[in-house]
């Protein structure tokens, strides 16, 4: 049994990213989302990555938290 809580870095890790401060921090900087576009339907995903994001929000699964937080981050206007 897991015991480890979901965090952005595990996050990018599922994802298959890098996942050290500064490599989610240049993601963040070149991926920012319009307004309207689901996180999970942006263009840069792979079918699989944007169906575990979608799925964990659907579901309101224990990732759903931090795939909250990644949309709030990639939403953010700068």
């Amino acid at each position: 049994m897991e015991l480890t809580t979901p965090t952005l870095e595990t996050l990018f890790d599922q994802l298959g990213l890098d996942s050290d401060q500064a490599s989610i921090d240049a993601f963040v900087a070149s991926h920012q989302l319009p307004e309207g576009v689901k996180l999970s339907e942006a263009d840069f995903w792979t079918q699989s990555q944007g169906h575990f994001l979608k799925e964990e929000l659907r579901e309101d699964a224990e990732w759903a938290p931090i795939v909250d937080e990644l949309n709030t981050l990639l939403h953010a206007s700068r």
